[in-house]
């Protein structure tokens, strides 16, 4: 792992230094963390398994052994982005983009990107991301990706899938961990050069499901359900509800 990072290091740009590896680690955003507090932006954790990883809204993220991809990026656009806010509104988005690059270069298939944040081949998860602000302007962004054919939970065993499974074939892990280091780099890139249009563009591209998908969520009021139309310059999902256009901004919500 160490010569292939080092062998990539022209192509990793502000991501990768420092570089801290685990095998075992309760969760590398909370590692992450206390780097993103030192403001060492582009520091990257990764762990060969987490015991306490987790994803959006309190959710767990089922990290065994062996059979995935578990990493975390400090970014830090405010410091030095041509517009700070919007870049960190964008990160997550910019990301997922990211990751599909990245898989396909190393393995040869796209995933679809769903909002806001998983990444999905034959309609099952792949992939999921979760960025959490550590301090203002500091961002860490943990990313899961299902490498390997594994034994998932109930919950999860019809909504889950890797790499291995889709390929039928095994996957070199550091392959994919170099090229998700390399992806990222590029789009925190764009981030930082305001370069905002290639990201939403490249978004809307790998995110069919974005205009036209019925979706549901859940509001005070009850389950509200509509029709997607998009996303908006901020990066929130747009949603159609009769002759109104809803913005969705956060929550879950639950595609049909």
């Amino acid at each position: 792992m160490s010569r292939a990072l080092w062998a990539a290091r022209g192509r990793l740009g502000r991501v990768g230094t420092p570089f801290h590896y685990f095998l075992t680690t309760p969760s590398t955003n909370d590692v992450a963390a206390t780097l993103a507090e030192q403001g060492l932006d582009g520091a990257v954790v990764a762990a060969d398994t987490q015991t306490a990883g987790r994803g959006r809204r309190g959710h767990e993220w089922f990290s065994p052994p062996g059979a995935g991809l578990y990493v975390s990026v400090v970014l830090v656009p405010a410091s030095s982005a041509v517009d700070g806010l919007r870049a960190t509104t964008l990160v997550t988005l910019a990301v997922g983009v990211a990751l599909a690059d990245a898989v396909e270069r190393a393995t040869g298939l796209r995933p679809e990107i769903k909002w806001p944040n998983d990444l999905y081949l034959g309609g099952r998860k792949l992939a999921g991301i979760l960025a959490e602000a550590i301090a203002p302007g500091r961002v860490v962004v943990g990313y899961g990706i299902n490498v390997g054919a594994m034994a998932y939970p109930p919950e999860l065993a019809d909504r889950a899938t890797s790499l291995e499974t889709e390929l039928g074939r095994v996957v070199d892990r550091t392959v994919l961990l170099v090229e998700s280091l390399v992806a990222v780099g590029e789009r925190y890139d764009d981030l930082l050069a305001g370069r905002f249009d290639a990201i939403l563009d490249a978004w809307r591209a790998g995110a069919p499901r974005s205009n036209g998908a019925r979706v549901s969520w859940t509001t005070p009021a009850g389950l509200v359900s509509g029709v997607t139309a998009g996303i908006d310059e901020q990066g929130a999902l747009l949603v159609r509800i009769g002759d109104r256009l809803e913005r969705i901004v956060g929550g879950e919500v639950f595609w049909t």
